[in-house]
C-alpha cells in the first residue's frame, strides 16, 4: 500500500475532528464512492493477447464531476490509485474548483510497448470504463507515462463510442484537439504563484540590497521540477542545487545555474552531470556532486520538492535548514514532520495547495471545451494566479486563526467545502 494513503486518511480524520463531524460523515469522506477494477485484453503487434489490469477509482463527486489522471505503470495498483483519487478530491476543494476526485491506471510498462500497442491500450481503457466517463460525470487527464497524444486517442475513442465529438471528456489533450494553453507548465506555475504570495508574509525573506537573490534547491528535475526551475530562474532566484533520481550538483557560493544548461547536460549524459556547463565552457571545480539526501539539508532559502514521496520525515526533519519548503511532489513531506519543521520556523507550502495548479488548468480546459472557447496562455495564467493567490490566503488565514499547520488548515478548508456540498 502507498505510504500516502494512511497519512492522507489520517489528515482527513483530523480535519473532520476539528470540524466536529459525525462518524457517519467521516466514514463517507474516507470511502471511495466507486472502485472500478477490470481486466482488459490487449492485442500485441505479434498477434498475441495480453491481459492487463486496469483501474478507475471515483472517490467523491459532491462538488462536481470526478477529476483525475490516468497512469500506465508496471507497479500501478488499486491502493495507489485510491490514494491519489482521495488527494484529488482534497486538492480540488482546496482551490475551490467545482470538480471531484478520481484516479485511474493500467498495470503495465508502456516503455515495452510499441506506439500502436499504446494506442490500442488507451482505447481499450476507455472502452472498459466508457459508461462511467463523461464531461459531467468523470473527466480523466494524463499522469505517469501518459501524455497529450494518449489523451487524444482516449477522447477520440469515447467520441466514437457515443457518436459525437466530445472534447470535454478528457483534459491534457494537444492544443489542436481542444487542449489548453499553459497545461504543461501549470503545476510549476501554480507552485511559483504560491511561493511568491508566501514571501509577502515573511519580510525577512524578501529580496533586498543585502539579499538580492534568494537561493533555491530543487529535488526532482522532471517536468514539474524543470519548469519550476525555469520560472524561478527567470524571476531572479539563485538555483543553488538541482537533482534527479541519480543525484545532482550544488553551488552555494557562485551565481547559481541556468536550468536550460543543466537540462542540456542531462540529455547529453543521461543524468544531471557533476560539472556545470555553459555552452562548451564547463566548470567542474565550483560545482559539486550532491546526493538527493544531502540536497534536502542545504542551507538555502527555498527547498522545492518535486520528486518522490516521504523525502522529509521524522528521521531528517531536524536537519532541514531551508526557510521555506514548496512541496510540489505528492507526499514529499510526511505530515508527522510538519510540527518539527514549523517548530524550527520552516514555512511549509503543502502539496494539496502547492501543486494544485495542474488540476486547476485541467479544469480550465474542461471549461473551455464546454463553452467552446480557447483562452490565450496569458489569460490562463492570469486566471490561475487569481485562484492560487486566493487559495493561499484562505489557507493561511485559517492556519493563523486555528493555530494549526498549513497542511492541517488546507485539509480543514477542503473537508468543510466537501461536506457542505454533500448536504
Amino acid at each position: 500500500m502507498s505510504k500516502i494513503f494512511p497519512t492522507t486518511l489520517r489528515q482527513v480524520k483530523l480535519a473532520a475532528g476539528y470540524l466536529k463531524l459525525k462518524p457517519a460523515v467521516i466514514k463517507k469522506l474516507a470511502t471511495p464512492q466507486k472502485v472500478l477494477n477490470k481486466k482488459i485484453s490487449l492485442k500485441l503487434d505479434n498477434g498475441q493477447e495480453k491481459k492487463i489490469e486496469v483501474y478507475r477509482v471515483q472517490f467523491n463527486n459532491a462538488r462536481g464531476p470526478y477529476k483525475g489522471g490516468i497512469r500506465f505503470h508496471a507497479q500501478a495498483n488499486l491502493d495507489e490509485v485510491k490514494t491519489l483519487a482521495l488527494l484529488m478530491a482534497i486538492k480540488c476543494a482546496v482551490v475551490n474548483i467545482p470538480m471531484g476526485g478520481a484516479k485511474g491506471g493500467a498495470k503495465i510498462d508502456p516503455k515495452k510497448l510499441s506506439l500502436a500497442e499504446v494506442e490500442r491500450l488507451s482505447r481499450a481503457w476507455v472502452k472498459a470504463f466508457k459508461n462511467d466517463l463523461g464531461p459531467d460525470k468523470d473527466v480523466p487527464a494524463p499522469d505517469v507515462y501518459t501524455n497529450p497524444q494518449i489523451m487524444a486517442w482516449m477522447m477520440d475513442e469515447y467520441s466514437q463510442l457515443v457518436g459525437q465529438q466530445t472534447l470535454a471528456v478528457i483534459t491534457g489533450k494537444p492544443l489542436d484537439q481542444g487542449g489548453s494553453e499553459g497545461r504543461e507548465t501549470a503545476t510549476a506555475k501554480g507552485g511559483v504563484y504560491i511561493l511568491t504570495e508566501a514571501l509577502k508574509k515573511f519580510p525577512l525573506l524578501r529580496r533586498s540590497s543585502k539579499n538580492p537573490n534568494l537561493s533555491v534547491a530543487i529535488q526532482g528535475f522532471g517536468n514539474v521540477g524543470y519548469h519550476a526551475a525555469q520560472f524561478l530562474y527567470q524571476a531572479g532566484f539563485k538555483l543553488a542545487a538541482l537533482s534527479d533520481s541519480q543525484g545532482g550538483i550544488s553551488n552555494l557560493n557562485n551565481h547559481g545555474m541556468n536550468p536550460e544548461y543543466v537540462m542540456s547536460s542531462k540529455k547529453e549524459h543521461g543524468q544531471i552531470h557533476s560539472c556545470y556547463c555553459t555552452g562548451s565552457v564547463c566548470d567542474c571545480v565550483n560545482y559539486q556532486h550532491i546526493t538527493n539526501e544531502k540536497l534536502l539539508e542545504l542551507p538555502v532559502d527555498v527547498l522545492v520538492l518535486a520528486a518522490l514521496e516521504d523525502q522529509i520525515n521524522l528521521k531528517n526533519a531536524k536537519r532541514i535548514k531551508a526557510k521555506i519548503i514548496l512541496e510540489l511532489a505528492n507526499g514529499g513531506i510526511n505530515p508527522d514532520a510538519d510540527k518539527i519543521l514549523e517548530k524550527n520556523r520552516v514555512v511549509i507550502l503543502p502539496d494539496v495547495l502547492a501543486n494544485a495548479g495542474g488540476v486547476t488548468v485541467s479544469y480550465f480546459e474542461w471549461l473551455q471545451n464546454k463553452t467552446n472557447q480557447h483562452w490565450t496562455e496569458a489569460e490562463v495564467f492570469a486566471k490561475l494566479k487569481t485562484i492560487m493567490v486566493k487559495s493561499f490566503n484562505d489557507v493561511w488565514d485559517l492556519k493563523n486563526k486555528a493555530n494549526v499547520t498549513a497542511r492541517e488548515a488546507a485539509f480543514v478548508l477542503a473537508i468543510k467545502r466537501i461536506v457542505e456540498a454533500m448536504k
